[in-house]
């Protein structure tokens, strides 16, 4: 046998010996991810359901939260009401904004300024909560009360912007401060989805006669649409389960309101940051309870989004 063959034995074999040991660390991994997610709600459900047993109320239409008082009466009704809420709008006002942004720096802005502001998104997406918080607290609160004065004015016929008292620790407020900080995370999502789009369809389109936003919607937002709906969702996550800046700019109580604009509102994770600490065992297994509930919901909306997109994928290789 001739020493070039030897040689290409030796490196196939390698190459396929490769090929093994990355598919086994790739399964291992994804297994591992499994693991973990399963540990942690066999933890939560541990955890949570001695003290879930001991509540006398339901809890999960209790709106009061006293679970070491005697006997415990707590539920999360009212912070389940704060999280869905704050959240939803936080994505009702950020995502046009956001892909707005990722069209603007991928389809009309000039590249020589694009790029560097591109860069100044993502360096927006790493700001640490805190940041946001303290920004909300020092500024966007006092900023908040004329604000939300005039939409109590002239708008106070619409039931969630009615309001007796005009404070700047609401709903509202918690929901701007969530609208900022995931913006930048489903921009520079988005942003990187568009850049994917083939050049060639963009062209096509174009050449077809296309004005510039008939290019976009026929051949941007379609082809991307799968990756906004996974940006929207990992903003939609995020703004569930902030903590620190939301418990900064709420002025927290146990009450389910449609006035947005109302002093007051909770959230699950804000009530965990702000009551853990002074929480007796009992106390600590109910915020464990709510967290699983958190958990739980987060899960849900993972698992809801890629249903969609799966079932989007399957429409379009239908037609």
């Amino acid at each position: 046998m001739q020493p070039g063959a030897i040689s290409g034995s030796k490196d196939a074999n390698k190459g396929r010996w490769l090929d093994v040991g990355f598919r086994r660390l790739s399964v291992g991994s994804a297994v591992l991810v499994l693991i973990i997610l399963v540990a942690i709600a066999l933890f939560l459900l541990q955890q949570a359901l001695p003290a879930i047993h001991k509540d006398t109320a339901n809890f999960l239409t209790e709106q009061q939260w006293r679970p070491d008082d005697t006997p415990a009466v707590f539920g999360i009704a009212a912070l389940l009401y704060g999280t869905l809420v704050t959240a939803f709008l936080a994505m009702l006002m950020a995502l046009p904004v956001a892909v707005g942004v990722a069209l603007w720096l991928t389809q009309y802005g000039p590249r020589a300024l694009a790029r560097p502001l591109g860069y100044v998104v993502d360096l927006l997406a790493a700001v640490p909560s805190v940041v946001f918080g303290l920004w909300g607290l020092i500024y966007l609160v006092p900023k908040m009360i004329p604000l939300s004065a005039w939409l109590s004015t002239y708008f106070g016929w619409i039931p969630i912007f009615k309001s007796d008292a005009i404070f700047g620790k609401s709903i509202f407020t918690a929901s701007v401060v969530l609208a900022i900080m995931v913006l930048p995370v489903i921009a520079a999502v988005t942003r990187e989805v568009f850049l994917q789009v083939p050049r060639e369809n963009q062209e096509a389109a174009l050449a077809l006669g296309s004005t510039r936003w008939e290019m976009i919607r026929l051949a941007v937002l379609p082809y991307g649409r799968s990756g906004l709906i996974s940006a929207a969702v990992l903003g939609f996550g995020r703004a569930l389960g902030e903590t620190i800046a939301v418990a900064l700019v709420l002025s927290a109580n146990y009450t389910v309101s449609a006035h947005l604009l109302t002093p007051g509102g909770n959230t699950i994770a804000a009530n965990i940051a702000n009551t853990f600490g002074e929480a007796g065992s009992l106390g600590r297994g109910a915020l464990i309870a709510s967290g699983l509930v958190l958990f739980v919901i987060t899960l849900a909306v993972n698992f809801g989004a890629r249903a969609i997109v799966a079932r989007r994928r399957e429409f379009t290789a239908a037609t």
